[in-house]
């Protein structure tokens, strides 16, 4: 018999943390290997943590609506497995999540380390807190939240190498003192998709210098096109024929022949990515998902069709797993299915770009130096400028207009 950590997996690529939004057992509660112990939520999606162990659970360490970093505890057990296997498998579960305790910089203990709770990390973590220059007054000298709000009701925030007197940031504000609710007001709780999508979000913004550019695009010949196929295809297939699926198409086969704008940048080094694998954004009542398209450019328009209405589809029923969110390249969102024509977006991070897809709508044109009624599209995209420039960017968007202006001549056959 031995006690087990349970850690946060991490349950997508870039994501960090993930947000406890159900427990599936108690204190107490026999499990065996593989049962799911709690249901989480990432700005991905949500998922079930599996006990890497056969035992009784014995402390839950984190409650529901905690958000914990990925690779520490959110629960113990007590395992009924041989102590050789356990410590293999928890060797490999380190070595791939990282460490579930946190050593302090300068920490005199024979030890070396100390367990703080995820409450505490979070709170330290929001209003930053070095925990190894904080005096904890729980068992064995713990960190409490008592011991992190004292310090935060008194303004006297311990931060290593800044004295009070130097801090860059005025004192923080108190909630009690500033007060955004108003009689008659509706207050919503922040739900834990949308408090990592918000996350998710603010990282984007802080460390990607955006870029934006926008054109305009003809797509009368897809319109008719489309409008040509779409009851036999649906009778056909049993799944409709969007327009979606051919911008995903175009802009798929352009990142073939313009494979700098399938990039992420990396530190010290930017990576050109070898798959096509668009990133749709779909959306369930208040929650966003970011379901991948895996190949893309391997294809045909049915094929993006299908894979569209089948990650929708388990998006809204909420069965869409954990690697159907992995592994995005470059991220297309259909802003235009609700009616809007120019927007800027938020670059998925890693990536190095986002697309508008903006609504289709007819407007008078200059054609042959007469006036004309063209279905016509903006295409609005936004770029990392450490890892693009207007050059690059210009002619990927100039190739999708060309591939899209001359459906059905381009390599852009329904099947």
């Amino acid at each position: 018999m031995s006690i087990k950590n349970i850690t946060m997996p991490q349950l997508g690529e870039s994501v960090t943390e993930g947000t406890i939004s159900r427990w599936l057992v108690q204190s107490g509660d026999h499990v065996n290997k593989y049962d799911p112990l709690a249901e989480v939520m990432t700005d991905k999606v949500n998922a079930e943590i599996p006990s890497s162990f056969t035992g009784t659970i014995d402390q839950l360490l984190a409650e529901e609506g905690a958000t914990i970093a990925v690779g520490n505890p959110i629960c113990t057990i007590e395992t009924e497995e041989a102590e050789v296997e356990n410590e293999k498998t928890a060797e490999k579960s380190d070595a791939y999540f990282g460490p579930s305790v946190i050593t302090p910089i300068n920490d005199n203990q024979s030890t070396g380390k100390t367990r703080y709770s995820p409450a505490v990390l979070k709170m330290s973590q929001e209003h930053g807190i070095d925990l190894s220059l904080v005096k904890g007054t729980g068992k064995d000298g713990r960190i409490t939240r008592k011991d992190l709000q004292k310090l935060i009701d008194s303004n006297e925030i311990p931060q290593r190498g800044i004295n009070k007197e130097s801090q860059p940031f005025p004192p923080e504000i108190k909630t009690e003192e500033l007060s955004f609710s108003k009689s008659g007001d509706i207050e919503i709780p922040v739900s834990g998709v949308r408090r990592a999508i918000a996350s998710k979000m603010l990282r984007s913004k802080a460390e990607i210098p955006h870029a934006w550019m926008m054109i305009e695009v003809d797509v009368t010949n897809l319109v008719k096109y489309r409008d040509a196929l779409k009851s036999e295809f649906q009778q056909r297939e049993g799944f409709s024929l969007t327009y979606f699926a051919f911008f995903i198409k175009a802009v798929a086969q352009a990142l073939k022949e313009f494979p700098m704008i399938n990039s992420m940048w990396a530190g010290d080094k930017i990576i050109q990515k070898k798959d096509i694998n668009i990133s749709i954004a779909v959306a369930k009542e208040e929650e966003l998902f970011v379901p991948v398209i895996k190949h893309a450019d391997e294809k045909s328009i049915k094929g993006i069709a299908r894979d569209i209405t089948d990650l929708a589809k388990k998006v809204r029923t909420g069965t869409l797993k954990s690697e159907e969110t992995q592994g995005g390249t470059f991220t297309i969102n259909n802003t235009g299915s609700f009616g809007s024509v120019q927007s800027i977006g938020i670059i998925n991070h890693p990536q190095a770009a986002i697309l508008q897809v903006e609504s289709i709508i007819k407007r008078p044109v200059v054609v042959n130096d007469g006036i004309a009624i063209r279905d016509m599209v903006n295409l609005c995209l936004s770029l990392d400028h450490r890892v693009l420039d207007g050059l690059i960017c210009g002619r990927f968007m100039q190739r999708v207009k060309e591939i899209l202006e001359n459906i059905p001549k381009e390599n852009t056959s329904v099947y």
